[in-house]
């Protein structure tokens, strides 16, 4: 018999990006599933009355916080499957407590903003937007044109988490010495393998041609840099931001940014959409994106088709889960 599974993200476009009719097939070929059709997210208390029928629910973006109110007297349903990557709101030591299980995109989310960051780092390097922008209206290069490569730099990588861990060794095959700061230990056969040195914050916005932020958004890190570091940044360098705008003071961000001493690269904001007539938007040194670093959305359906068979493997005994989120993983994610 079929384990039934209720998948809670809401039909639309979002959902369909996530669960394509081939990979609808896939999952309803495994299992028994129930689809919301509701045209809204369902709220603690209705999960609470739903989740008792159920063997395993998939979440996404959005989703209601798997606490008591959810979860109260749930035994049947032990396993969460987020199509996201963070799950810093979606659950936490309630659910862990009462034994379950959590698995993620956050793996390959982390793979393809990684690829993002560095496509970034490249486009702001070789000044691309400009060249597009001169050529679309009727320029061309000039001979005091000044662009750069990535090619033996030094990249000042700020935070150990997933991302930066596929970031650094794509980073390497450009020859770069990698300055690391990090609140906790990192694991010496990395750093050894890679290349990398630990350093102190000041220490990394000093000596970088090009930083890269990938801390996690939580009370420990919110607000991490700011004016201070800001300071710091050597002239002609790269700043870049793919992690979440409250990591860094933006206020701060932009004062030194008029300057234009040195470029910046911002896929996060403080708020989203950042206002009309932010300075961000309009200052030459600055590239905005509109928080696109990753998954690309060509990814999202292999994301769901591997949280599928992570969920078979799940109910198969297995003892290992590649994709699960452990409660001490958890309390290092983004809260947003």
């Amino acid at each position: 018999m079929k384990k039934k599974v209720l998948v809670t993200m809401t039909n639309g476009p979002t959902r369909e990006s996530f669960f394509p009719a081939d990979v609808r097939a896939y999952l309803e070929e495994r299992f028994d599933v129930t689809y919301n059709e509701t045209g809204k997210g369902y709220s603690s208390e209705q999960l609470h009355d739903m989740l008792p029928q159920y063997d395993a629910v998939m979440t996404g973006w959005g989703s209601a916080y798997y606490d008591e109110r959810a979860l109260a007297g749930v035994e049947r349903m032990k396993l969460i499957v987020h199509t996201g990557g963070t799950v810093g709101n979606l659950c936490g030591d309630y659910a862990y407590d009462n034994g379950v299980k959590v698995i993620t995109g956050n793996l390959l989310y982390a793979e393809s903003v990684a690829e993002g960051a560095l496509s970034y780092i490249l486009m702001a390097q070789r000044r691309i937007p400009d060249y597009v922008w001169r050529m679309n209206n009727g320029g061309f290069k000039a001979d005091d044109d000044n662009w750069e490569e990535l090619f033996g730099k030094t990249v000042g990588v700020v935070g150990l988490g997933t991302i930066a861990k596929f970031l650094i060794p794509m980073l390497k095959m450009f020859r770069c010495n990698i300055l690391l700061y990090s609140h906790y230990d990192p694991d010496p056969v990395f750093m050894r393998e890679n290349g990398v040195t630990r350093v102190e914050l000041d220490e990394l916005f000093e000596k970088s041609d090009v930083i890269t932020v990938h801390s996690a958004l939580n009370t420990e890190n919110r607000g991490l840099i700011g004016k201070e570091q800001f300071e710091k940044i050597k002239d002609g360098a790269l700043f870049v931001n793919t992690a979440r705008g409250a990591v860094l003071d933006e206020a701060a961000l932009i004062a030194e940014a008029e300057k234009q001493r040195f470029r910046v690269v911002l896929d996060v904001y403080t708020e989203e959409p950042p206002k009309a007539d932010s300075p961000l938007r309009t200052l030459p040194n600055v590239y905005c994106m509109p928080h696109m670093a990753g998954p690309t959305f060509d990814r999202r359906p292999k994301i769901t088709k591997a949280l599928i068979d992570e969920m078979v493997r799940y109910f198969d005994g297995a003892e290992h889960l590649t994709l699960e989120i452990t409660r001490e993983m958890a309390k290092r994610m983004t809260k947003m």
